[in-house]
């Protein structure tokens, strides 16, 4: 075992985690103990809290009360059903749209305004300048998603100056579900500080410009966060449901299945068949320029998400680990079609994205994977996840059986 790697003694995260992460004495992960006041709170009045906390915003004429970011997947129709069944709060719902959206993204997003009956409006900028700051952003920064992360954290802000609705509502926080970063009851709040060191790991759309290529102002002012002056005029705030509510995304999805018709499919890279179906390459590329950066990929997140609720061993995460983590990514064609790379040139990016931690070179464009996974001390010889099916409910195609190919923008479906 690398003697810089501690392995958290409950989960499997490490102390390379992106995040940032720490341990105590008994070796168990601070994202661990944080998760633990899920069971010790007291949710029903931490509820009472909520509902006292979005009380002012309560619009006295039939106007919007506030905004929910939303998109085709992961918990948007749960947040909009707490929100608008639970809080009784009319919301305005705001969707930056990706450009890698899947069939299966664009009918949860269409069914999710009809079954709630909502307003939405989307932001779709420009494609031409999207590709243009994507291939810097793939070529310097290894990564691919830094447009849809930059514009889905400034487009719901922007709204809510630009409309004066000055409450935002958002699910859980990655930071807390994850590694513990704050306290439930420090009730941290959406802050530009968190955006720029965490969403975009510091290369916000100020810093993007000044690295060595031909992005201009011109090309990056969409992705914008507003100054403060422009916060504070409105009074602009963001809260975090998962710090009021005990979060589960698994029984979320599962309820939001059964009463509003949500649908999931499954991936070759991860168990999980909820998080991210509204995309062709957060669970494939995206995911796959992730293991080569940091040694870790998504299916350890939600390994880590399970073993903390305990449908799933530690045994057997490291098992799921193992099962997933070295999956080639699909659709990597269609990426390369739209960005107009040839796939050998694909191919050179995504070798030169590999962090040599994790990654040894033993012949010409062959590597031998030294990741966070070849820390974890235990060895399982037969699989004991097929009770993972009672949880991760399989109920579509991303590609609803038609070729796959990116929407650039859906009409929506029938229902």
């Amino acid at each position: 075992m690398d003697q810089n790697i501690q392995i958290c003694k409950r989960c499997l995260y490490s102390n390379l985690h992106p995040l940032g992460i720490t341990f105590n004495t008994e070796g168990v992960c601070s994202g661990c103990e944080i998760f633990e006041e899920k069971n010790t709170l007291d949710w029903k009045q931490r509820w009472l809290q909520l509902e006292k906390k979005i009380k002012p915003y309560k619009s006295k004429k039939k106007n919007y009360d506030c905004i929910i970011p939303v998109n085709g997947g992961n918990d948007s129709y749960f947040i909009v059903h707490l929100v608008k069944n639970k809080l009784k709060l009319n919301p305005l719902l705001v969707s930056y749209n990706k450009y890698f959206n899947t069939p299966l993204g664009i009918k949860n997003l269409s069914n999710l305004r009809i079954k709630f009956d909502v307003d939405i409006i989307y932001q779709n900028v420009n494609p031409l300048k999207i590709k243009k700051i994507t291939r810097h952003t793939f070529n310097e920064l290894k990564s691919i998603y830094w447009p849809i992360l930059a514009g889905s954290t400034a487009f719901p802000v922007q709204t809510a100056i630009n409309f004066k609705i000055p409450l935002i509502i958002w699910g859980a926080h990655q930071g807390v579900e994850q590694v513990g970063m704050f306290s439930h009851e420090q009730e941290v709040e959406m802050s530009r500080r968190y955006r720029e060191d965490h969403d975009l790991f510091t290369n916000d759309e100020t810093n993007l410009n000044k690295l060595e290529n031909d992005l201009t102002d011109d090309d990056l002012w969409q992705f914008k966060y507003p100054d403060d002056k422009s916060i504070n005029s409105i009074g602009v705030r963001g809260i975090y449901l998962s710090n009021f509510v005990r979060w589960d995304p698994v029984a979320q999805h599962i309820q939001m299945i059964k009463d509003y018709k949500y649908q999931s499919a499954k991936f070759s890279r991860t168990f999980d068949t909820y998080d991210h179906v509204d995309c062709y390459n957060y669970m494939n590329l995206h995911d796959y320029l992730k293991l080569l950066k940091h040694g870790y990929s998504k299916v350890t997140d939600h390994v880590c998400r399970e073993i903390r609720h305990k449908r799933i061993s530690r045994d057997q995460g490291i098992n799921l680990i193992r099962k997933y983590e070295l999956v080639n990514p699909d659709y990597l064609n269609l990426f390369s079609d739209w960005l107009g790379l040839n796939m050998n040139s694909l191919q050179m990016v995504i070798d030169r994205s590999r962090d040599i931690k994790y990654w040894e070179e033993y012949d010409l464009n062959k590597f031998k994977f030294n990741g966070i996974s070849k820390n974890f001390n235990t060895t399982i010889d037969n699989d004991k996840t097929q009770k993972l099916s009672d949880y991760f409910i399989s109920n579509s195609k991303i590609s609803l059986n038609k070729k796959p190919k990116y929407i650039t923008f859906g009409k929506g479906f029938e229902n």
